[in-house]
């Protein structure tokens, strides 16, 4: 063959200036990465020179150029007439015969042994597109069940014709590239019959926060154009890369979409069409846990193998397909990650400091906040009105807005997942986006003011009004060093990988009651006990589970990737998971929670902590915490997180829990296991030193230390002003604690409010030779800098 038609055999990644950063990028996994077990569909390119032949051998250059002088992208109207010009004249034009001899030959090679010919994808790779500060993504165009050499010759002139979509020409001039300098080749692939499985996106970090250490898989049913522009909500599976390559299974969250529509072939014989999701289908996983895992170790290859060749690190954007007919998984596209992996180390926070009603709701991206008036569009034609600092609201966006995305605000849509095109546009973007909300062009009404909140948890929300906001923004390289442990309080399995990025010594308290409630929101015991529910709270849980068959199994599920969330965003820093501490009115909120609990007048003082793991009506809820830790530990990998035992009454009965956890398969000691407990009630003061042959170390909870030594409940308004952490007393109690848990020699933290909102209690703590201060996640800069200048001042710390 030429140099106008190349097999992806003959391809590397040195190519790009012949081929495209897609097109090269194919030919490097396929001559080095399959025999690493990267699979990937052969196919062939058409080169850049090829591209060039077309436009000279008809003349174009000239004409395309005065088509595109003068182009100002912020002008809609004169970049629509723009692109339209420059693509009505190359999709005018015929391939030179003997262009179009040696693809026919490429393709009847690619499809050597099939009779009629092979099915292909036809993809568009620009020589700008795919580069490690510019990803050039979706700006041109790909077409998919291609049969034939006359219909792949047309399309292939199409696919030219794409490199001036109206997104492609904005793109290029905003990035200050000349439109004819940038040439287009077009890569000819065999199809993947994922039409009769799925297909998805892959990316090698968390995209809401750059956390390296996972892998993003999305999953849809069909050909997976629709996950990339967002048509549907793909499944999200989340695996952690370290303990993957230690052989276990970490999958740390599992997210099932609606996945409402399906892309198959067109019975017709060429292209595509959308037919709707069976809901049965809708209500399970396109993958298996094993398929999950085995694309996650394909994509850590490309990973290491592209950072190898860039000589740093670099994560990846890959798209995948599974073959219904064989089972087999590919990888059809590889690109860098451009958007978090170039962000700067810096921490910004939007904290949302006001409420109003919750208009629409759907997943967060972009971890920001705006305020702005509504603008629903509905199609391309109301594109040309938009208004910058406007609202976007879409049922979901195609490549060609682009243009008017960037005047936006914030992005709100019905349809699409994290990975779809609104959200990867949004992130480039720095804006805040709410995608999948389901109803957001319903219930949004054109110029209301809202406000967009995306940066506070995975759950985005469109607020009604002006709802106020602060901004905060430190530069990690700028903190002061202090020698004190910080530790962080996180309950948000959601937020655990943006807070990660923090210079935090591990994670000091990660409660288990909030994640039962924000990822489970049902009774243990509900669970396990259906028979003694009413038929429509029975009907309610099954909604809540999604159907699941084992709804014990799906309780430990969801708590197990909840805790290992956040044990995998801080490993190898430890992560103190403390047992769960609801109280029975508490309980009783939970889904089939009144059934099980009974009132109490004091709940606070009642049925919690260890006697509740303790007591047989609750011992075997008490087990399916144990199995999530014990997965968490032993499945996942995650050694690095210890257990912590709450209100922990008597010395006794914190040897009779550590036994009933080793009954669960969690053996103190195992695996490095340790065994913590809270120390908040007096007795755990008094008797610090019984409590240490009992415990490997310990954290103080101020709040209940306080309301438990001053005879204040800490939730009566009338004593509120009453409640003070650094009485006396309590302070006495907290230095016994802390001498008594030293003369053991163990560790002992606070993880309690009181030193995220008193420096100078915090301040008190260090001089007491506390070992770690747990802090919230909205105080932790301003305390380390108050610790810094303490211990600058002091000359040492407690621990020197």
């Amino acid at each position: 063959m030429s140099d106008r038609v190349r097999p992806f055999r003959t391809l590397t990644l040195d190519d790009i200036a012949q081929v495209g950063g897609k097109n090269a990028s194919l030919g490097e996994m396929v001559r080095s990465l399959a025999p690493k077990g990267v699979r990937v569909p052969d196919g062939f390119a058409i080169t850049a020179a090829a591209y060039r032949e077309v436009l000279d051998a008809h003349g174009l250059v000239p004409a395309l150029r005065a088509a595109l002088d003068g182009i100002r992208p912020d002008d809609v109207a004169s970049l629509q007439r723009a692109g339209k010009r420059a693509r009505a004249l190359v999709r005018a034009v015929t391939l030179p015969d003997a262009l179009a001899a040696e693809i026919a030959a490429a393709y009847d090679a690619l499809g050597e042994g099939i009779e009629g010919g092979v099915d292909v994808a036809v993809r568009s790779s620009a020589t700008a597109e795919d580069l490690p500060d510019a990803s050039f993504a979706g700006q041109q165009e790909t077409y998919l069940n291609v049969h034939g050499i006359e219909a792949l010759c047309d399309t292939v002139v199409r696919c030219m014709a794409s490199l001036f979509t109206d997104r492609a020409i904005s793109y290029r001039t905003q990035r200050g590239y000349d439109h004819l300098e940038v040439a287009l080749s077009v890569g000819v692939q065999r199809m993947v019959r994922s039409d009769l499985a799925g297909s998805g996106v892959l990316f090698t970090l968390d995209t809401e926060t750059g956390f390296r250490d996972v892998v993003l898989v999305t999953s849809a049913w069909g050909l997976g154009e629709n996950v990339v522009q967002g048509v549907v909500e793909p499944d999200e599976h989340v695996v952690f890369k370290p303990t993957l390559a230690q052989g276990y299974r970490p999958i740390v969250r599992r997210r099932l979409g609606t996945k409402a529509l399906r892309m198959v072939y067109d019975g017709g014989g060429r292209g595509t069409r959308n037919e709707p999701v069976a809901e049965a289908d809708q209500r399970r996983f396109v993958l298996s846990d094993d398929e999950v895992l085995e694309l996650a170790r394909q994509a850590v290859i490309v990973e290491e193998h592209y950072s190898a060749h860039h000589g740093r690190p670099t994560p990846m954007d890959l798209e995948w397909a599974k073959d219904g007919l064989t089972g087999e998984l590919f990888i059809v596209q590889a690109r860098p990650e451009t958007v978090q992996s170039q962000a700067e180390a810096v921490s910004t926070r939007f904290v949302l400091e006001g409420t109003a009603p919750v208009l629409a709701e759907g997943a967060a991206v972009g971890a920001s906040i705006a305020t702005g008036r509504v603008r629903v569009i509905s199609d391309v034609t109301g594109l040309s009105g938009f208004e910058p600092g406007e609202i976007l609201v879409a049922s979901n966006t195609d490549p060609d807005w682009e243009p008017v995305m960037r005047k936006a605000s914030a992005i709100v849509t019905d349809h699409g997942g994290r990975t779809c095109h609104a959200a990867i546009v949004a992130r480039e973007l720095g804006v805040p986006a709410v995608v999948g909300t389901g109803d957001a062009t319903a219930r949004l009404a054109a110029g209301d003011l809202c406000t967009v909140d995306a940066a506070s948890g995975e759950r985005g929300r469109v607020y009604a009004g002006a709802v106020a906001f602060r901004t905060e923004r430190v530069s990690i390289a700028d903190l002061p060093p202090v020698r004190t442990r910080l530790m962080l309080n996180v309950g948000d399995p959601g937020a655990a990988f943006r807070l990660a990025a923090l210079p935090v010594d591990g994670v000091g308290l990660a409660r288990q009651e909030f994640i039962v409630n924000a990822a489970i929101g049902v009774h243990p015991l509900a669970v396990l006990h259906p028979e003694r529910l009413s038929p429509a709270t029975r009907a309610a849980i099954a909604a809540r589970t999604g159907g699941a068959v084992d709804q014990a199994a799906w309780f430990v599920d969801r708590l197990a990737e909840g805790i290992g969330a956040i044990a995998a965003a801080f490993h190898p820093r430890p992560v103190i998971v403390r047992l769960s501490d609801f109280k029975t009115n508490e309980y009783a909120h939970l889904l089939g929670g009144g059934v099980f609990e009974t009132a109490e007048s004091n709940p606070m003082l009642g049925f919690r902590g260890a006697a509740r793991y303790l007591d047989p009506t609750f011992a075997d809820a008490f087990a399916l915490e144990c199995r999530a830790l014990a997965a968490v530990r032993d499945g996942m990998g995650l050694r690095n997180v210890k257990v912590m035992v709450p209100f922990c009454r008597t010395v006794d009965e914190g040897r009779e829990v550590i036994a009933r956890m080793a009954s669960h398969g969690l053996v103190q000691g195992d695996g490095g296991l340790e065994v913590y407990v809270m120390c908040e009630i007096p007795s755990n003061a008094l008797l610090a030193d019984a409590f240490a042959e009992v415990f490997d170390g310990f954290s103080i909870g101020s709040n209940d230390l306080t309301q438990l030594t001053l005879g204040i409940d800490r939730d009566a308004d009338r004593l509120a002003a009453r409640f003070d952490e650094e009485d006396p007393a309590v302070k006495a109690l907290i230095t016994m604690a802390i001498r008594g848990a030293h003369g053991r020699g163990r560790p002992i933290g606070i993880c309690g409010q009181a030193p995220s909102d008193k420096p100078a209690f915090a301040a008190w703590l260090v001089a007491q030779g506390i070992d770690s201060l747990s802090l919230t996640p909205d105080s932790w800069s301003t305390t380390r800098a108050h610790l810094a200048a303490i211990e600058a001042s002091s000359g040492s710390s407690p621990g020197d």
